[in-house]
């Protein structure tokens, strides 16, 4: 039997009517389909990631999940420029995709920075 293809893998690979917020090569960024928020936008990684812990401390993981906070913040500037009533406790918290859960972005980013190695 099959597996049900991922809903956000056919959202990034435009297999949906989503409406697309953002594309780029590394994120694609929607409105959520159930928003709790006037601006509810869910900015996910193109390539599938089955859960959190497939992230390393390797510098290309780090960069996405930055992109993908940059990406949220870009919209948000670019969507309620004029608005100071968005709450940035909003943006903290990110999905990833099929994780289902929502990751504290800054926690996140502290946990994947790479680890530093001296040349001596």
């Amino acid at each position: 039997m099959a597996a049900t293809p991922c809903i956000f893998c056919q959202i990034a690979r435009s297999d949906t009517s989503t409406h697309i917020l953002h594309i780029d090569d590394k994120v694609v960024a929607f409105q959520d389909i159930k928003p709790s928020a006037f601006r509810h936008y869910l900015v996910i990684p193109i390539k599938h990631l089955p859960t959190v812990k497939e992230l390393q401390r390797v510098h290309e993981d780090y960069a996405l999940v930055s992109h993908m906070l940059d990406v949220g913040k870009m919209l948000l500037q670019r969507d309620a420029s004029q608005s100071t009533d968005y709450r940035w406790k909003q943006l903290k918290y990110m999905s990833l995709g099929p994780l289902g859960a929502f990751i504290e972005a800054e926690k996140l980013l502290a946990k994947l920075s790479p680890v530093q190695t001296s040349h001596i």
